[in-house]
């Protein structure tokens, strides 16, 4: 039988929608299974701290377990790349942090483009690094601190965490600001760095506030500012570095990614799930323990903070000269 063309035109259309209407429906039903949340970092952290307070929540709301898996190595990259490679369904997630806007430019030859790659769901927190010394060090205030080291060059080791690791790139900037000379002291990470700044192997370490908190109320090291452009309300009678030196802004942050073309109905439904997460009353407060203060923010607003800060970083690192990988 010849059907007339106007129907088999409207036949044809509703073929042709029925992909679409299934995707969608698809994404509406999400999740349906358990989610793998990606963390480029060991467990145990103040990142593993945060994802799993997250994922608690996400799991009661949602109805399905948000499973935490620690891939840590290659500076975040291999983690990263796992869910780079995943399938653009929701089911594979990363936490998204300074080191992926970092890596952009430290390494050349990476697998994947991360700005490219990674769709941005939803921002978590944001928090200062704590310009912290050892309590023997002579200055206590930050314009102290550059007074001493104009004044002894080169004679100042500063800790990080790794090199081209946000506690790098954090006193690269202070030095290029400043105009200091000191020397850069490559830790496996910001623990053992923290340790040696107690023992005065070092004498400067930009800490992420959670990893420090504890030991600068104990009055194990002393904190002269953070680097954040107002003060942490955790740490209130701590100035900024910008007080001292106008325009100086580095922060740590946390944030939720997924692969390219992952459903934007998904990513809404994270986003939604996330931003009231952020707002309820007892998660601001654990993480205010932490020092962390919660920005939620829409996933077109999370990308241009990463945009910035893959650029902002990318300027430090050619001008520092920080070795590429």
């Amino acid at each position: 039988m010849k059907l007339p063309r106007r129907r088999f035109l409207h036949l044809a259309a509703g073929a042709a929608a029925l992909p679409a209407l299934s995707r969608m429906a698809w994404a509406q039903a999400y999740p349906t299974r358990p989610v793998r949340w990606v963390l480029t970092t060991t467990p145990g952290g103040p990142a593993d701290i945060l994802a799993r307070l997250m994922g608690q929540w996400l799991s009661e709301r949602l109805g399905q377990p948000f499973v935490v898996e620690n891939r840590p190595g290659g500076s975040t990259n291999i983690g990263t790349e796992a869910v780079v490679r995943a399938p653009a369904d929701g089911y594979m997630l990363l936490l998204v942090n300074p080191a992926n806007a970092i890596n952009a430019t430290l390494y050349d030859k990476l697998n994947f483009n991360f700005l490219r790659d990674i769709a941005p769901v939803a921002s978590l927190i944001r928090g200062p690094f704590v310009m912290v010394v050892n309590p023997s060090f002579p200055a206590k205030t930050v314009p102290e601190f550059i007074a001493y080291a104009k004044a002894n060059p080169g004679m100042i080791n500063f800790a990080s965490g790794g090199t081209g690791f946000a506690t790098h790139v954090s006193g690269e900037l202070f030095k290029m600001m400043t105009g200091v000379d000191m020397l850069h002291v490559p830790y496996r990470g910001g623990a053992p760095a923290l340790t040696d700044l107690m023992g005065g192997q070092v004498q400067v370490y930009f800490s992420p506030l959670p990893e420090s908190i504890s030991t600068i109320k104990a009055g194990k090291v002393r904190a002269l500012a953070v680097t954040t452009a107002t003060r942490s309300e955790a740490l209130p009678d701590v100035p900024t570095i910008g007080e001292s030196v106008p325009g100086f802004e580095a922060s740590t942050w946390q944030g939720i990614g997924a692969p390219k073309n992952t459903p934007a109905e998904i990513v809404a439904t994270l986003n939604k799930e996330i931003n009231a997460a952020l707002a309820d009353g007892k998660i601001k407060a654990r993480l205010a323990e932490i020092g962390s203060v919660p920005t939620p923010i829409s996933p077109a607003e999370f990308e241009q903070v990463i945009v910035k800060e893959t650029e902002k970083w990318g300027k430090v690192i050619r001008e520092a000269k920080i070795p590429l990988q």
